[in-house]
């Protein structure tokens, strides 16, 4: 993991096998599957649910700064607690819980390298006793918008012609599927992608044991295989924000791009709104703003 820009950010098994007592340390699982801590997890892991913890009930966002600061309470977790975060499908949701705490300021963030699968591989223990940690102290910042971008900032991205990321299945992008099997509920009316997005699938940031690539094939993939540059302007998504908070992580910690936004209103906003610009087919295809309705 040396080779990574930012190294810290990744944690192995061993080393949160070596903290699991450490107060200073709170584990943290976020899967897709919930069932999945039930069954078992990291011994003193808490859990953190993308939808019952931190999407807001009433409002399509995320919970408010002082609904983090509760939620970070109620989990353990302080101000200077050193949050390392695990999940399944090679940490995808792990990527986005880890996305959400860093938008509310937290700078203690990690990511066990690999997740559940790494760790079932390593041999190590799971536990599925209750876990009720002591109460920490939290006081969250603003919003930190340099991390995430609205469909406004999208539309101006993408007719500047600026580095935008699909990191949906080729099928996804080329509009041939407008959901995915699993999630009926979370289509759109129309399918294909944003305008100018090249077209680079999640799962090829990962090994088979749900480890990252080394930094020299990620460097592959993206600055020679697809021309990115570090220090452009760069917004990623994919069909809520989920998968492409992994990519994200990939391009700011592990490549060291300077300025990249995780798009999570994604294709199920984009796809969905009214006179917005799409393109189907293989090629990423050019912005064009609709034509204005003539009026009689």
């Amino acid at each position: 993991m040396a080779d990574y820009v930012h190294p810290e950010v990744l944690v192995s098994t061993e080393w949160v096998a070596a903290h699991l007592d450490d107060p200073a340390v709170r584990i943290v699982e976020s899967d897709e599957d919930r069932a999945l801590y039930v069954q078992g997890h990291v011994p003193g892991a808490v859990e953190i649910d993308w939808i019952t913890d931190l999407q807001d009930a009433t409002c399509r966002d995320y919970i408010d700064k002082a609904a983090f600061e509760r939620l970070c309470a109620e989990k353990g977790i302080s101000n200077d607690t050193t949050v390392v975060f695990y999940g399944d499908k090679s940490n995808w949701w792990a990527c986005y819980a880890f996305w959400v705490f860093k938008l509310y300021g937290h700078d203690k963030c990690r990511i066990m390298n690999g997740g559940r699968k790494r760790w079932e591989l390593d041999g190590r223990a799971w536990s599925s006793d209750r876990v009720s940690p002591p109460r920490g102290r939290y006081s969250a910042a603003e919003q930190d918008g340099s991390i995430r971008a609205l469909r406004d900032e999208v539309l101006k991205h993408c007719r500047a012609g600026k580095q935008l990321l699909d990191v949906r299945s080729p099928e996804e992008y080329r509009g041939e599927r407008m959901h995915m099997p699993d999630y009926p509920n979370e289509g759109a009316c129309r399918g294909g992608h944003v305008p100018g997005a090249v077209n680079v699938p999640w799962p090829m940031n990962c090994n088979d044991d749900g480890t990252f690539k080394s930094a020299k094939d990620l460097e592959k993939l993206y600055k020679k295989l697809h021309g990115l540059k570090q220090r452009s302007p760069t917004i990623a998504y994919c069909r809520i924000g989920e998968r492409s908070s992994l990519t994200w992580f990939v391009l700011k910690y592990l490549l060291g791009f300077t300025n990249v936004k995780n798009y999570d209103g994604s294709w199920l906003e984009w796809g969905n709104c009214v006179r917005v610009p799409i393109a189907k087919g293989p090629e990423p295809g050019a912005f064009a703003v609709p034509a204005a309705p003539a009026h009689p």
